[in-house]
This record gives structure tokens, sequence and C-alpha cells, in this order.
């Protein structure tokens, strides 16, 4: 199709090339961005293969309408990518609700995912994430949702919506609810040392509660998270499951279909 019809091609690899962009391990900065756009183009093309003929006839038909058109392509791709990420942001704020309460502020490390600075226990379970992202064939499964939201959503014909905004806030909230699953075990550790302690405060004055407790709180948290890696790897994998499924839903959303 390539040949005939370089603009949907061009149309196409935005919109792929734009949610590679944000997408899990795609976006990192251990995966080359020459291998990305690569990749992007690559998916272009198999995908337009796919499209019936004249899929973007009339669309094009001005200068400004071509930018119009690649700008909606270019904006579907990144919600598409944000969409999938969202896991991954929860998998940042469980680590950094856990890592405060194991006291493990200060050993932040460079997170190779979202590029920026993460707590050790935030990179431990991105690490986690991607393991079981690429083990179960996932990304396999994206690649093909991406291909099928072409037929709910035809380029260039997305749309805002009422019902999109509150699909987008509902699947945000749930950054929240993963995050509050991950870390409960943690919190209620930390719940517990510090009402121990706070009792031996009253019943052995001389003791220094403040200094001696933190140790208590690494070693029991650290304890309780390998405990609990095989539960929160259940988590992970149950809102991992659902993220094809997103991709299509947001799809046709935009595309006008309830």
């Amino acid at each position: 199709m390539f040949p005939a019809d370089p603009v949907a091609w061009m149309l196409i690899f935005a919109r792929i090339s734009a949610m590679l962009a944000i997408f899990p391990i795609f976006s990192s900065s251990y995966f080359p961005v020459q291998i990305r756009v690569a990749l992007g183009a690559l998916l272009s093309f198999l995908v337009a293969a796919t499209l019936p003929p004249h899929a973007v006839a009339g669309l094009t038909s001005s200068w400004w309408g071509m930018v119009s058109v690649l700008a909606t392509e270019v904006g579907i791709g990144l919600l598409l990518g944000f969409v999938s990420r969202m896991v991954f942001y929860a998998l940042d704020a469980a680590g950094n609700i856990i890592a405060t309460e194991m006291g493990l502020m200060l050993a932040a490390d460079f997170n190779p995912f979202s590029n920026a600075r993460t707590e050790t226990i935030g990179v431990i379970l991105n690490y986690l994430a991607i393991t079981l992202f690429l083990s179960t064939d996932l990304h396999h499964w994206a690649i093909i949702a991406m291909q099928r939201s072409y037929v709910l959503l035809p380029i260039g014909g997305a749309g805002l919506s009422a019902g999109l905004f509150v699909d987008v806030v509902k699947r945000t909230s749930w950054i929240f609810v993963l995050a509050a699953q991950l870390s409960a075990p943690l919190i209620a550790t930390s719940f517990v040392i510090t009402l121990v302690f706070s009792v031996l405060g009253r019943a052995v004055p001389q003791m220094n509660v403040f200094a001696e407790h933190f140790a208590f709180r690494t070693m029991a948290g650290l304890f309780v998270f390998g405990l609990t890696l095989n539960l929160s790897a259940q988590h992970i994998m149950n809102y991992l499951h659902r993220l094809p499924e997103d991709m299509l839903r947001v799809a046709q959303l935009l595309g006008g279909r309830a």
C-alpha cells in the first residue's frame, strides 16, 4: 500500500510512533530511538496493508486538512500510550509509598522506564511488571489491539466526548487503587511497628524510640515485601491483562461508539 498511498502510511506512522514514544518498554532510555522509529515504520507498513483502499480520501484535500489529521493521529497515539502506561504510573506511586513506610526515601535510583528518579522499590516493581508483560506475550496483544483500533477508529475519525472523559478519569483512579493494594501490607507493618515502639517508649522512657525503630521498620518492611511479592505480581497481572482491552475501549470512545 505504501507505493500507492504514502499519505495513509504517514498518518498510520504518526499514530503508532506517538504511541511507542510513551508505551512501556519502547519508551525506555535503554531502547534505542532508531529501533523504535524502525519498529513504528514496520508496523505502519503492516497495518497499512490491512486498511481499505482510499482510507484517507477526502481527509487530506488541503494543506491545513493534512496538518489537522496528522495532529489528530498523533494525539490518538499519545492517548493510547498513556492508557497503556497507567499501570506503570501506579507502580511508581506504590514504590514511593512503600519506600516511605520502610524508611528508604533516600535510596532513589534512575528508572529507565520513566526516565526519572524513582525509589528503588518502584524500580523493582517496574522490572517485575516488564518481565510479566513480556513473558505472557502481552506485547503481541498490544500490537494486535493497535491494529484493531483502526477498525473502531478510522484515520481522522476521532472526536472528544463526555464518555471518553469519564472513562479516562476512571482509569486514572485505578492508579491509586493499585498503588494502595500493593503498598497495603507495608503500611500495615509500619503501623504495627510504630504502635509497638510507642508502647515501648511509654514503658521504657530511657529508650530512644525515634532512633531505634527505623532499623526495625526497614528490616520488617523488606521481609514483608519479599513475602508479598508473589501476591503483588498477581495484582499487576490483573491490570496488565486489561491493557489491550483498555486500548480498544478508548479507541471505541474516540470513534464515537459507546
